[in-house]
């Protein structure tokens, strides 16, 4: 069993960048596809993005903007947000499946997640 643990949310202003990193104990992060998801204030959860053995997808509000990789050395995922936007403003969380079909869906290990808010 493989325990998520987010972390890297602050208070950002439109058009910065920062790191989210989803840190993995119990287990080894690369025998999992990882992914993340976010929830606005009000709204659903929705799928942001994922990384498998095969692919990296992203939803299409954050391509070119957000990249996923992977840090092995670290048992770590880390998500690169750049040119943040007010709508980006939410609770991410990352989670973890052990097979890499439908990288959007079905997780089966998630975090508590990590607020990220963008300044008025």
């Amino acid at each position: 069993q493989v325990n998520l643990v987010e972390s890297g949310g602050r208070v950002v202003q439109a058009g910065d960048s920062l790191t989210l990193t989803c840190d993995a104990n119990g287990d080894t992060l690369r025998r999992y596809s990882i992914g993340w998801f976010r929830q606005a204030p009000g709204k659903d959860r929705e799928f942001v993005a994922a990384i498998s053995w095969i692919t990296t997808v992203y939803e299409d509000s954050v391509k070119g903007r957000f990249t996923l990789s992977r840090d092995n050395d670290k048992n770590a995922v880390h998500l690169q947000m750049n040119n943040v936007r007010p709508e980006d403003t939410a609770i991410y969380c990352c989670a973890a499946k052990e097979d890499s079909e439908d990288v959007r869906a079905r997780y089966g290990y998630w975090g508590r997640g990590t607020q990220v808010t963008l300044a008025s």
